[in-house]
């Protein structure tokens, strides 16, 4: 993933870079917005981070250069917290709408979330054998969607493997609630978490161990390996 960062506060935009890199997402920084359309051409983004109050111009604008002739995914991220600045940049093309501050996890898991919505996700496909995943009698076949425990299939919904495979991504890592339901049903969910509480009790029930996720009170759920 090639990512354009458009933010002129150095502390703010230090941020966003160094999360990027530990995420192992190449990004370009650039701190106007004639910067970021002369940019558009030479470093060729999977996905622009805009944020709203440039020294140049109003980020508004900028979407609305950006998408008079390029399909590019943009997210805002902005301190802008008002709906109608929500609506405004949405209604102009933006895919995503951030607002400051925010957790760099969540953030990545937005971008991902775009672009698989957009259908802009990195083209070249993953090997088989870093599609199966294995935590002891666990094995979850990213690329077959299919789940075993020992050498039993366990049959999941394809949402409820969608979330499985999301939370195994990272075993051992606390995922809160909103950014669970942001990226596996949608970056715009403004539904009850009740959903949520469903598919988890669900999947424990199928694997036969509640262990295999842990509620975090408060907070979220965690991925693990039962001792």
């Amino acid at each position: 993933m090639r990512v354009l960062v458009v933010e002129d506060d150095a502390a703010v935009a230090g941020g966003i870079v160094d999360g990027l890199t530990i995420a192992n997402i190449e990004s370009r920084l650039v701190a106007t917005g004639a910067d970021c359309l002369s940019a558009l051409g030479a470093f060729a983004p999977d996905l622009i981070l805009l944020d709203l109050g440039l020294p140049d111009m109003d980020g508004t604008d900028v979407c609305r250069a950006i998408r008079r002739e390029n399909l590019t995914p943009i997210i805002v991220v902005s301190a802008r917290s008002d709906e109608i600045d929500r609506v405004v940049v949405l209604e102009m093309g933006a895919d995503d709408f951030v607002v400051k501050p925010f957790g760099m996890r969540e953030l990545v898991a937005r971008m991902r979330a775009v672009l698989r919505r957009t259908g802009a996700a990195e083209a070249a496909p993953p090997t088989a054998a870093s599609q199966t995943k294995n935590f002891g009698p666990l094995s979850v076949d990213l690329r077959a969607q299919k789940v075993t425990v020992g050498n039993e299939e366990v049959y999941l919904t394809p949402k409820e493997f969608e979330l499985l495979a999301y939370l195994s991504q990272d075993p051992g890592a606390v995922f809160r609630r909103s950014e669970i339901l942001h990226t596996v049903w949608d970056t715009n969910w403004y539904g009850t978490t009740k959903t949520l509480d469903t598919h988890i009790a669900s999947i424990r029930k199928k694997l036969g161990d509640p262990r295999w996720i842990e509620s975090v009170r408060g907070v979220g759920f965690r991925f693990g390996v039962p001792a």
